[in-house]
């Protein structure tokens, strides 16, 4: 386990390899569809800091407010690919060096990965409140009320948080060489059917 201090830098990221497992402390923001079409359309002042050579998590946190603190009761990866047509745009802006959540990105954000010494991360679903375990303490939130809880911008102080590399800086992405597998095998099975015919 590969133990990584949040901000980074470009060092640490391009040494990251698919594959390596990482366990993530320090601190980082939590941004899905609405915060990535305000990083874009404004300067995204409040979280610039955060952002750079910070890492973005898609997750619509479960939260519980008590007294003036929230604590996070889950904190599960969402659906990446959503991110795909604005996150290469976000990465180059604000100088982001990965991006955690599940299931993969496209071709889009693997070149600002490469061109921009970023990553992408899986956390794994299915796990909410176990990853919850690993924030420790929610530091501050921006655009609740516009935004909601799931899509406000959580700015959270993680310990030990762990992940997957599964796109690196070198263009390798597991999704890719999972695609192509399984492509040459439905090809395999499909002349195997019409050969038995």
């Amino acid at each position: 386990m590969i133990e990584l201090r949040l901000p980074t830098n470009d060092e640490a990221i391009r040494r990251l390899r698919v594959g390596d497992q990482v366990a993530l402390t320090g601190v980082m923001i939590t941004a899905r569809d609405a915060a990535h079409r305000y990083l874009i359309e404004t300067e995204g002042a409040e979280v610039r800091e955060v952002l750079r050579n910070g890492m973005i998590y898609h997750c619509g946190p479960i939260v519980a407010r008590e007294g003036n603190e929230w604590r996070f009761v889950a904190a599960g990866p969402t659906t990446s690919i959503r991110e795909e047509i604005l996150e290469a745009d976000v990465i180059a802006r604000y100088g982001v060096r990965g991006i955690i959540g599940k299931g993969g990105m496209g071709e889009k954000t693997a070149a600002a990965c490469r061109e921009h010494g970023c990553v992408y991360l899986d956390a794994v679903g299915g796990l909410a409140v176990v990853l919850a375990q690993s924030v420790k303490r929610v530091r501050g939130v921006h655009k609740l009320e516009e935004f909601g809880v799931p899509e406000a911008m959580w700015v959270i102080e993680v310990e030990k948080f762990p992940v997957v590399v599964t796109m690196d800086t070198l263009g390798n992405s597991v999704y890719r060489e999972i695609e192509t597998r399984s492509s040459a095998r439905v090809r395999e099975l499909l002349a195997g059917a019409k050969a038995g015919h």
